[in-house]
C-alpha cells in the first residue's frame, strides 16, 4: 500500500506529517478491503504516516519501521520560482524515469534503489511469512513494481500510487514475480469520485495553496 493521505505543506518535516480526516478514512476503506485478509507482518518505512496508515488497517498487529523503504527525499523548493517548481513536479513521474534523475532537485533514482532494493530482498530471503502487508511511499512503491515487472532497476512513472492505495504482488519461490492489482483505492474504486489528477498534480496545487497563505 501507500499511506493515507497529507499534506505536506503546514509547516512540519516531511517525516513527520500526519494523515488527514480523508486520510483515515482512507485507510479505513482500506481495513474494510483487507478484513479477510491475515498478514503474518506489516512492514513500514517507520515515517508517521505509514505506521498510522498500518495501525488503521492492521490494528493487531505492530508495524515493522525498516527505514532504508522511506520515500524518496526532495530536494530544497523554497528558494525556486514557481514555474521552475511546477516543471519539476510535472516532470518527476513520467515515462521510465532515468536512473540519474533527481526528485525535485533532491534523491536521485539509482540511490532510491540503492538503500530499497536491498530491504526488499532482506524480506524475500525471510521464509518466516507467506502474507506480507506493506505500507510505504509513492516512489518506493513504484520502484517495487518496476522490479516485479522487468527483473531490471527500471522505474515507471506512469505507475500511479493514490493515497491508501492498495498493490497486490505474488513472488514465487524461484523469484518469479506476478503483479495482480496495482492502485486499488477501496475508497473509490473507479477514480471518479476524488478530482483525476495525479499525486504530483495534487502535490503542485498544495504547495500553491501553501504559498498562497504564506504570503497574504
Amino acid at each position: 500500500m501507500r499511506h493515507a493521505q497529507v499534506r505536506y505543506f503546514e509547516g512540519l518535516d516531511p517525516e513527520q506529517v500526519v494523515l488527514t480526516e480523508e486520510g483515515r478514512r482512507q485507510a479505513a476503506a482500506a481495513a474494510d478491503a483487507l478484513a479477510n485478509v491475515t498478514f503474518d507482518r506489516v512492514v513500514t518505512s517507520g515515517l508517521a504516516r505509514t505506521l498510522e496508515t498500518a495501525r488503521i488497517v492492521a490494528p493487531g498487529l505492530e508495524p515493522e519501521a525498516r527505514y532504508g523503504l522511506r520515500e524518496i527525499e526532495s530536494g530544497e523548493i523554497r528558494g525556486l520560482a514557481p514555474e521552475a517548481v511546477q516543471e519539476l513536479m510535472a516532470t518527476a513521474f513520467r515515462g521510465v524515469v532515468p536512473l540519474e534523475t533527481r526528485f525535485l532537485g533532491g534523491e536521485s533514482i539509482a540511490a532510491l534503489f540503492d538503500r530499497a532494493l536491498p530491504e526488499l530482498d532482506a524480506l524475500l530471503a525471510d521464509p518466516s511469512w507467506d502474507v506480507l502487508l506493506l505500507i510505504l511511499h509513492g516512489a518506493v512503491n513504484r520502484a517495487i513494481l518496476g522490479r516485479a515487472l522487468t527483473g531490471e532497476r527500471v522505474f515507471l512513472g506512469g505507475f500511479e500510487q493514490s493515497p491508501g492505495c492498495i498493490n497486490v504482488l505474488d513472488v514465487g519461490a524461484d523469484g518469479t514475480w506476478i503483479v495482480r492489482a496495482v492502485n486499488h483505492t477501496a475508497y473509490d474504486p473507479a477514480h471518479v469520485d476524488a478530482p483525476r489528477t495525479t499525486t504530483m498534480e495534487h502535490l503542485w496545487e498544495e504547495y500553491l495553496a501553501a504559498r498562497e497563505r504564506r504570503t497574504q
